[in-house]
């Protein structure tokens, strides 16, 4: 059973829906995330954040205290692309940073009423090169997002492996949007359960983003990708959102890819719980656990499973 807490993310979507119609610009979307998404989050104890130019990029670095400085996790946050920011989700970055026990940074990107695909990729790209560039090293990068960040988590690494390069050491993606041509089951069978992505809405968002660009197009959906010789995938999706299937199924095209592959449901839960850190026990489970798959990967000790996320 949900726990009362984690009724706050149901509420923020119950309300996106109710006001959909309503918005009058793209900028009124994005200041009603700025507002109502951040509160979400509870703070992170101990973490600075630092903006940086990503070589033209907006990003922010956030820095756990005494956390080790040669290994990153790179965020890139969801929003439909037509909202979120690098400071809607400075909190869950900094969450999911001090649970690992590194520093992570995440990068803002065009949202679609600034420039359509493929320049949302692009930055990925430029991050990708500008963190090249001061020398960290692939093996001790972690690739993570939420949503419509899978897009760009997937769309960096098809590049990354066309041109020969390095990869990083695994990726960790919260409630992936994997597939624009929507051909997931659970848009009809949670229609009922989740409260703001209906297919209509999330075909909304997807016409938004790839304008004439074929649905199917790897790129912009990872689904139907090349997945073999990727890194190591953890995917957490809510049991009750339309976009669960996604998962699901991407999870399956990787595992028959040969990728190392792990999905975990959460029951009762909606898209992109993990907001909630530092307030339900949902949402601080679930930190756990990326900390606890990926700490390994990117030679760490066991990361410290008691108490909450941050």
């Amino acid at each position: 059973m949900a726990s009362r807490e984690s009724e706050a993310n149901r509420i923020h979507y119950e309300t996106i829906a109710a006001n959909a119609g309503k918005f009058t610009s793209p900028q009124e979307i994005v200041d009603f995330n700025d507002i109502n998404w951040t509160a979400l989050t509870g703070e992170p104890r101990g973490v600075d954040y630092i903006e940086a130019d990503a070589g033209g990029v907006p990003a922010l670095w956030a820095v756990p205290k005494g956390t080790d400085e040669e290994r990153v996790l790179v965020h890139a946050h969801g929003g439909g692309f037509v909202g979120g920011s690098i400071y809607t989700h400075r909190k869950l970055t900094g969450h999911l940073a001090k649970a690992v026990g590194c520093r992570a940074l995440i990068y803002d990107y065009p949202l679609t009423h600034q420039a359509k695909h493929p320049a949302q990729i692009e930055a990925a790209v430029t991050v990708w090169d500008w963190l090249a560039g001061k020398g960290f090293d692939p093996r001790r990068i972690v690739l993570t997002g939420d949503s419509c960040g899978a897009v760009l988590i997937y769309g960096l690494l098809q590049r990354l492996r066309a041109q020969g390069r390095p990869l990083p050491v695994a990726t960790l993606v919260i409630s992936g949007w994997f597939d624009m041509a929507l051909t997931g089951a659970s848009y009809e069978t949670n229609r009922k359960k989740d409260p703001a992505f209906a297919r209509e809405a999330v075909d909304w968002l997807a016409s938004n983003f790839v304008g004439d660009t074929d649905r199917r197009d790897p790129e912009v959906s990872p689904l139907y990708a090349d997945l073999s010789g990727l890194p190591p995938v953890f995917l957490q999706a809510g049991a009750d959102e339309t976009l669960v299937d996604e998962s699901r199924m991407f999870a399956e095209r990787a595992r028959q890819a040969g990728v190392e592959t792990r999905l975990d449901v959460f029951d009762g839960m909606l898209h992109s719980f993990q907001m909630m850190a530092g307030r339900a026990q949902e949402a601080d489970d679930a930190v756990r656990r990326f900390a606890a798959w990926v700490r390994p990967r990117l030679g760490l000790a066991e990361a410290n499973t008691t108490g909450k996320a941050a």
